[in-house]
């Protein structure tokens, strides 16, 4: 493959082993996509899953990749965060890590891909709508957009814009679509994360019919997962509400054109200063 600046996919790290097996899928994809080597790392986390949990390799974390190149004198990075919004952790977290890798390291050079949203671009919404569709049925549903929740407005403000959309692209094939989130920080200056999804689904007339949960999530694992916390939330609402059935989708991050979004973003990478 060309040589260059190594590429690295980034997401923020989980423990359990399907996140981590499926950022390595996603990156494998990219990378056939790019035509360049893509090495999938997480900020924080996931290496402290077992190995032998995934497959004798253990996952790797964005900050040991770059010290080791650096010290063998290979300073070129392009990255690419696998978030939604400008999550704190795109926002603070990496470039007040990269200026401390500059400290001890002047010749560092690195590239910095913006966020998957996009204003004007809507293939984040045609994935939703994708998901949602293959979940409709005869009987009619309402949808919930259902992100992780965040202390970031304008995070949560990605999460609006993404209803909005879906709602005029699934137009009369559904009842209604509602943005929410899976969970919150207490404080009054959180509220903008409402409605949580637990609300919603004891809120009327989301107590009855059907409900597609339309999951705004990449990865599976502790929260988005079979078993995960989305899914104990939706179980919880139809033990209280028996009239109510909750449907979930397939996670952003399996359809295909997410890899067409992230080659975008990779070519438009900038340089963080």
């Amino acid at each position: 493959m060309p040589a260059g600046p190594l590429t690295l996919l980034v997401d923020n790290g989980s423990l359990e082993p399907a996140a981590t097996l499926a950022l390595r899928k996603l990156a494998a994809r990219l990378c056939g996509r790019l035509g360049q080597k893509v090495e999938p790392v997480s900020l924080l986390h996931s290496s402290s899953i077992d190995p032998k949990l995934l497959a004798g390799s253990p996952a790797k974390l964005l900050l040991p990749v770059m010290e080791r190149r650096l010290a063998a004198n290979r300073g070129e990075f392009t990255i690419i965060p696998l978030f939604f919004g400008p999550s704190n952790a795109v926002t603070e977290y990496l470039p007040e890590n990269v200026t401390r890798l500059r400290e001890k390291h002047p010749k560092l050079k690195i590239s910095v891909a913006a966020p998957l949203f996009a204003s004007g671009d809507e293939r984040l919404a045609q994935i939703l709508e994708d998901q949602v569709v293959a979940q409709l049925g005869p009987v009619p549903s309402r949808v919930a957009l259902v992100d992780h929740g965040s202390p970031v407005a304008a995070v949560t403000a990605v999460r609006n814009e993404l209803a909005a959309q879906l709602a005029v692209r699934l137009g009369s094939r559904v009842i209604a679509v509602a943005p929410c989130s899976m969970e919150r920080r207490p404080e009054p200056a959180y509220d903008f994360n409402e409605p949580l999804l637990a609300g919603l689904l004891d809120t009327a007339p989301w107590t009855e019919g059907r409900v597609i949960v339309a999951l705004q999530f990449l990865s599976p694992g502790r929260h988005a997962g079979k078993d995960g916390d989305v899914a104990k939330i939706c179980r919880d609402a139809e033990a209280k509400h028996p009239k109510l059935k909750t449907q979930p989708t397939a996670l952003v991050g399996v359809h295909p054109l997410l890899i067409e979004i992230l080659a975008d973003r990779w070519r438009s990478a900038s340089p963080l200063a």
